[in-house]
């Protein structure tokens, strides 16, 4: 063999060796927000949302991930349930280059979030922001996969009026974004369906001392009471009500929908109050949800409690289906695909039938639950 031959063999050995000795380089992953209060007084929701993305984000991982083997790359941020500390989550978020992002809880949060996003050109969706201005922005990229306020003030209007049997009511909300605009709703179809409004007014939810408004709600004499703020406080209306000897019914807007409100106001005071909210995990009908539940259950070890948990999960499921669909991670293609292509999607939630020109989910499903003896949210029939 001539020296030259044997040099050319021995080269092309060499890039082979070279070539199978170095592995291939791993798809780039695709990094999505999580903007959620994982501290403060709303960790209780934060912590549960996290758990049912990370579970989602997992078996779409196990299975090999989207776009050609990416896998999803969650990026946390805790805006501890405070506005300004909200915008300081979503320019993190736009730093860090996320491709869409799923939050805020509230609506007080996620108001300021949006207008960031929208600026930066980042597809959002709320799993739990309500308030009905947040999608009359004209933002083209901002969705939600829970219901409106007004719907569920008309819900609520008419289960008082028709269930309760309830002619007289006061509104009572705590001034934020979401609240006042739910009080207001649920006071105007109240009044339109034959109903005396007696008083709205609103609480400020950094006291802890109510006495004084329920001394006030206890004199004007109504037949219940129509909460929309949020469980801590909520809990200690329930609480304090108990400790006065009032007798009109409590009805609690969908924040209150926790199981930290039973805790708060103690069983005794807690028990016979009426929510008004999204059916409860364990209530959602459905293979996908039935499925997401026992999913939940065997990676937790139990049950998923709030709605909103579940909502986050649906949030995720749409980005990752948009993606998908459009084979991209572009907000602006993602977004016109929501808008106008996607419809009747399994969500663990129930059906999402499509969005709206304004990104609301279409339909409205609201049920009312009574908190039982044993402390239990019992659906009524």
């Amino acid at each position: 063999m001539s020296r030259k031959l044997l040099i050319s063999l021995t080269i092309v050995l060499l890039a082979s060796m070279v070539l199978t000795g170095c592995p291939k380089k791993a798809a780039e992953p695709i990094k999505i927000g999580a903007q959620l209060p994982i501290t403060g007084e709303y960790a209780y929701e934060g912590e549960g949302m996290l758990k049912c993305i990370q579970l989602i984000t997992d078996q779409v991982n196990e299975a090999g991930g989207i776009l050609g083997g990416r896998k999803i790359e969650i990026v946390k941020c805790d805006d501890v349930g405070k506005p300004d500390e909200s915008s300081k989550c979503a320019n993190q978020l736009v730093s860090a280059g996320v491709a869409a992002v799923v939050g805020s809880y509230s609506s007080t949060c996620t108001e300021p979030a949006s207008e960031i996003y929208n600026e930066a050109g980042i597809l959002q969706i709320t799993p739990s922001s309500t308030a009905t201005r947040l999608s009359q922005k004209g933002f083209k990229r901002f969705f939600r996969v829970c219901f409106l306020d007004d719907r569920q003030g008309l819900f609520a209007a008419n289960f008082m009026l028709e269930k309760l049997g309830a002619d007289t009511a006061v509104f009572l909300h705590d001034n934020s974004t979401y609240a006042k605009g739910l009080a207001e709703w649920a006071k105007k179809y109240y009044e339109e369906a034959g109903g005396t409004a007696l008083l709205i007014d609103a609480i400020n939810p950094e006291d802890t001392d109510f006495r004084p408004i329920l001394t006030k709600i206890k004199n004007l004499g109504p037949k219940a009471v129509y909460f929309t703020g949020y469980h801590p406080q909520g809990g200690l209306l329930l609480k304090q009500s108990k400790e006065l000897g009032t007798e009109f019914k409590w009805v609690l807007g969908n924040a209150c929908n926790n199981p930290e409100l039973v805790e708060i106001a103690g069983l005794d005071a807690a028990k016979g109050a009426y929510i008004t909210t999204e059916p409860l995990p364990k209530d959602i009908p459905g293979e996908a949800a039935k499925k997401f539940y026992n999913d939940f259950v065997a990676k937790y070890g139990e049950p998923p409690a709030s709605i909103w948990w579940v909502m986050s999960a649906d949030a995720l499921n749409v980005i990752i289906e948009a993606m998908k669909a459009t084979n991209s991670t572009d907000s602006a293609k993602m977004a016109e695909y929501l808008h106008n292509e996607f419809k009747d999607y399994p969500g663990v939630t129930g059906t999402i039938i499509g969005f709206d020109e304004n990104g609301d989910r279409l339909g409205t499903v609201h049920e009312a639950y009574v908190i039982t003896d044993s402390g239990e949210f019992e659906m009524v029939k």
